[in-house]
């Protein structure tokens, strides 16, 4: 059984990993929000569509794919620790932090960019549905990808806030 005092440097820990790694992909998500997808689609066609395919099969091969996971499960244990002692310092700003991750990226990712990032891969480039897929995803991927920026960014700012409230 876990004494109060390790239980405290458990959360800390959690708290400090998450807002690395949440800050880290939020980087992430905002630079392909911001220009990445621009400067893809600017490509004479279809060279834009053929650099995300391969952009979706490389990143899932990086450092990328164990952050996203493990940033995840810290986010799903802070919920957990937060809902278990709702009263402690920094539990409320560690819930709608942790929460907001899991469900606006953890679950916007596995249930619309992900779905969409294999439509895209089972795509031919070159063939005749090449066009029409890669219009749709450019438009309904970065619309998803907006709402992970601003959901990581800000359970940033809340994960941010409550380790001040540590301090």
């Amino acid at each position: 059984m876990q004494t109060g005092v390790e239980m405290e440097y458990l959360t800390v820990g959690l708290l400090w990993f998450s807002a690395i790694s949440v800050g880290l992909l939020a980087g992430v998500y905002f630079a392909f929000s911001g220009f990445v997808m621009r400067s893809i689609d600017a490509m004479e066609a279809p060279a834009g569509m053929k650099d995300m395919q391969s952009i979706n099969r490389v990143i899932v091969l990086s450092a990328f794919l164990p952050t996203f996971f493990a940033s995840t499960i810290a986010c799903v244990a802070m919920v957990v620790i937060a809902v278990l002692d709702f009263s402690a310092p920094g539990a409320v700003s560690m819930l709608i932090g942790s929460a907001l991750y899991v469900a606006g990226l953890f679950l916007v990712t596995v249930v619309r960019n992900v779905p969409l990032n294999n439509q895209l891969d089972a795509t031919l480039a070159d063939g005749l549905l090449g066009p029409v897929m890669w219009e749709k995803y450019l438009i309904v991927w970065t619309r998803w990808n907006h709402v992970r920026t601003v959901c990581c960014t800000i359970s940033l700012a809340f994960l941010i806030h409550s380790i001040s409230t540590l301090a």
